[in-house]
């Protein structure tokens, strides 16, 4: 069973690419995906990982966490499910005066 890795504290500069190929030293890749803020369309500087094998998983964790890239470290941990958000619009705090 493939698991998915939480990778924080990315510079920037990071794509997806080089997130793939980094990973790939600690093994099998499934996926590799740099998150990008879709207002800016600039790197939000964390991703996700998705290694084949538990074991991979954790050779990635074990090699890679605390890894310099860029000056910079980074952080990587077995991402946690996705939380649940409330259905419906954003109202910005505004509230219903009764009309």
């Amino acid at each position: 069973m493939a698991s998915r890795l939480f990778i924080g504290n990315l510079p920037y500069t990071v794509e997806s690419r080089q997130l793939l190929d980094l990973f790939s030293k600690a093994g099998s890749v499934v996926s590799a995906e740099v998150v990008i803020d879709r207002m800016n369309g600039r790197s939000r500087g964390f991703g996700f990982v998705e290694m084949s094998t538990e074991e991979e998983t954790q050779n990635a964790i074990n090699t890679l966490n605390g890894q310099e890239i860029d000056g910079r470290k980074i952080v990587v941990n077995v991402a946690r499910p996705r939380e649940e958000r409330p259905q419906g619009g954003r109202d910005f705090g505004r509230r219903d005066r009764g009309r």
